[in-house]
Order: structure tokens, then C-alpha cells, then sequence
């Protein structure tokens, strides 16, 4: 079973948005062993580069490593669900996922990353993207193991 690591910058404060990562933790039990870590966000003005170091120690050891920005690259749910399933394929069961703060993420981290993917062109909330990445990869396992929650 691919081990997953779901790494962020600050805690959820909003109980909706810990509820629905709650519910999707709970479906991706199924898929993966799940784990989320969150990293305290830095407001001093070398946080970003604070928070990479701690980011660094919370990676799996060697996994695929997702850094979610802006200017990362726009992919399809099915092209998700082929890129994680291609690493299990390689015998690489392990996948570290990054969200920082409202921030971003330091530099070194994207360059770090196997792949810097962009949920959309668009700005939205950290809290929320934590939300929608995992409803992401709850989509991705199920497209590669023919479920049908994926339409």
C-alpha cells in the first residue's frame, strides 16, 4: 500500500475545512496509509526559508515529492491518477506532498520537487487547497482502481 505525506504551513483553524479533510483522510484508507503533518508558519521575514527546513525533515524518505504552486503545471485528474500510479509501477511507494502558507513555498523546496503542480491559475486559500488536494488524490486512487466516483 503507497504510503502518502500531506505536508503544511499551519493548522486549520475552520472547523468545515477540517471536517472535509477528515472525511477524505477517512476514503483514502482505503487507497493508502495517510499521514498529515502540519509545520507552524513562520512570520519573520527569513520564514519562508525557516519553513523549508522544517518541510525537509518531514519528506518521506526517498518519495516522489509534489510541491503545490502557482506556477506549477496544470493536470488533469486522470493525468494525477497516471502520475501516482506510474510510481507505484516503478516500486516507489512513497509520495510527499507539499502546501506552504499563504506565503508559498521557498524556492529550494520547489526545486526539490519531482513535480511543482498548480491546482489552477487561480488564488485560493491554503486551508482550502489542503481541502481540494486531498479531494484530488481521493480521485486519483479511485480512477486507477476503476471506481466510480471519477465520472
Amino acid at each position: 500500500m503507497m504510503r502518502v505525506k500531506l505536508i503544511c504551513a499551519g493548522k486549520l483553524k475552520e472547523k468545515f475545512y477540517q471536517e472535509a479533510c477528515d472525511e477524505y483522510a477517512k476514503r483514502l484508507s482505503a487507497f493508502c496509509r495517510l499521514e498529515i503533518c502540519q509545520i507552524p508558519e513562520e512570520n519573520r521575514p527569513d520564514g519562508l526559508a525557516r519553513e523549508a527546513e522544517k518541510f525537509r525533515q518531514a519528506i518521506l524518505p526517498d518519495s516522489y515529492v509534489i510541491a503545490l504552486c502557482v506556477e506549477g503545471k496544470l493536470l488533469s485528474s486522470e493525468e494525477l491518477s497516471r502520475r501516482i500510479g506510474a510510481r507505484k509501477n516503478l516500486g516507489n511507494s512513497r509520495l510527499s506532498l507539499l502546501i506552504g502558507s499563504s506565503n508559498g513555498l521557498d524556492e529550494s523546496l520547489k526545486a526539490q520537487a519531482h513535480l511543482r503542480l498548480s491546482m489552477s491559475p487561480m488564488t485560493f486559500p491554503h486551508h482550502l487547497a489542503r481541502v481540494m488536494l486531498l479531494e484530488q488524490l481521493y480521485r486519483a486512487f479511485s480512477i486507477e482502481s476503476g471506481g466510480k466516483y471519477h465520472k
